[in-house]
């Protein structure tokens, strides 16, 4: 299964993040789908040239977090959860990627309005 997902070893973002956060991305933008199956931790760990361990420790902080359940002797899929499941911790989240957002955007030069109005640009160019 090729999944929509990419890692950077010259990045200075920890590997495991990296991997966390593609997945979530993918998941988000509906490159990935509830019920879809995950690639094996071994077989992911090969695609991606990544240690399993770092694709085990990824899986299991998604499992934890009820975005992804391992069937064992199966695989692991993406999980169906409504997302009104999440509400506590997906407003919590929201926020602090917000907040990292605004501060990169800061540190990059940018004032907040004029990192928003990029955003809303992207958002644009995506549909």
């Amino acid at each position: 299964m090729a999944l929509p997902i990419q890692v950077d070893p010259s990045d200075a973002t920890p590997l495991y993040a990296q991997l966390d956060r593609a997945i979530r991305v993918a998941i988000a933008t509906g490159k990935m789908r509830p019920g879809d199956q995950l690639p094996t931790v071994r077989q992911l760990a090969v695609d991606l040239r990544v240690n399993a361990n770092t694709v085990a420790r990824v899986y299991l902080g998604l499992e934890r977090e009820g975005i992804v359940a391992t069937k064992r002797g199966v695989g692991t899929f993406i999980n169906d959860t409504p997302r009104s499941a999440q509400a506590p911790h997906r407003d919590r989240q929201l926020r602090a990627l917000a907040d990292r957002f605004l501060t990169d955007a800061a540190a990059l030069g940018y004032t907040p309005r004029e990192a928003v109005r990029l955003l809303a640009q992207r958002i644009k160019e995506g549909d």
